[in-house]
């Protein structure tokens, strides 16, 4: 088939099978001969060539997404990535995020690496990417994928969509939903490292004493306060820094756990998760 035999229909078609520009499709198409799968093979061959060019890129723009079930019982956030804020915010790109958020909460698979191989129409997430790349001419790419199971979860969305919080809760009393979005609206505010104290990691509590003593050691105290200061410090990290030992950001005289113990004195934070680009 010749240049003169690929109508504008065809071009439209290949268009609407792989979302690839019009010039590209016309390209393909050409240089197929008319070939529908072979200008597809082409377009996916364009994709992968940019994605091997673009490595070594940033992708700090995107779109973080965050939804739960009809249930209320499961929740993800995804942040699909890219190079610049024009892609960012263009439809397509988003609506293509949220295909990709919709089927992590349907199939809510363990890993990132398990997300890419679900199939998205006729190809994996994974591969689908490299599509993309080709289409758009960025490095795109999942770069977050975060899930909770519990008997409620509240999922808060930031204006903007750079960031989601995810928190779950061991019950579901009356008042939860508004409970639940203030909680997960101070986790995004906030940027607590833990949910409580016992779950701060080992070494984010080495880091701090350290400091704490080296900070002792350099206002001049004496070396046998050092552990007792630093420790002290440690506490103060803790209010700061453990959601729900944080004073509480709509009502400054209790902290996160009084608030929560207001709505329901048996009501537990079981997960936190906070998914943040740029």
């Amino acid at each position: 088939m010749s240049t003169a035999t690929i109508s504008a229909s065809d071009v439209n078609k290949l268009r609407q099978q792989t979302g690839a520009g019009m010039m590209d499709c016309k390209k393909a198409l050409t240089e197929a001969n008319g070939d529908f799968e072979a200008a597809i093979d082409i377009l996916r061959k364009k994709g992968q060539k940019i994605a091997a060019n673009r490595q070594d890129r940033e992708a700090k723009e995107g779109y973080v997404y965050g939804k739960v079930t009809a249930d209320g019982k499961n929740g993800v956030v995804v942040a699909v990535c890219c190079e610049t804020d024009f892609v960012a915010k263009n439809a397509d790109f988003v609506k293509y995020g949220e295909s990709i958020l919709d089927l992590a909460l349907q199939h809510k698979p363990a890993s990132i690496d398990d997300l890419k191989a679900l199939k998205l129409g006729n190809t994996t997430i994974g591969e689908s990417l490299v599509d993309q790349m080709g289409k758009i001419g960025e490095k795109i790419d999942v770069v977050d994928y975060q899930v909770v199971s519990s008997e409620k979860v509240i999922v808060y969305n930031h204006p903007g969509n750079k960031l989601s919080s995810m928190i779950g809760f061991n019950s579901a009393p009356a008042g939860i939903d508004d409970a639940g979005k203030n909680v997960a609206m101070q986790a995004a505010a906030m940027a607590p490292v833990a949910v409580d104290k016992d779950d701060v990691d080992s070494k984010i509590l080495e880091r701090e004493i350290e400091i704490g003593k080296d900070q002792a050691r350099q206002e001049g105290k004496p070396e046998n306060m050092i552990e007792k200061i630093a420790m002290g410090k440690l506490n103060k990290f803790y209010n700061d820094y453990t959601l729900l030992n944080q004073v509480y950001i709509k009502d400054d005289k209790k902290t996160v756990r009084q608030y929560l113990e207001s709505i329901s004195k048996d009501l537990r934070v079981t997960a936190m998760k906070r998914v943040l680009i740029g």
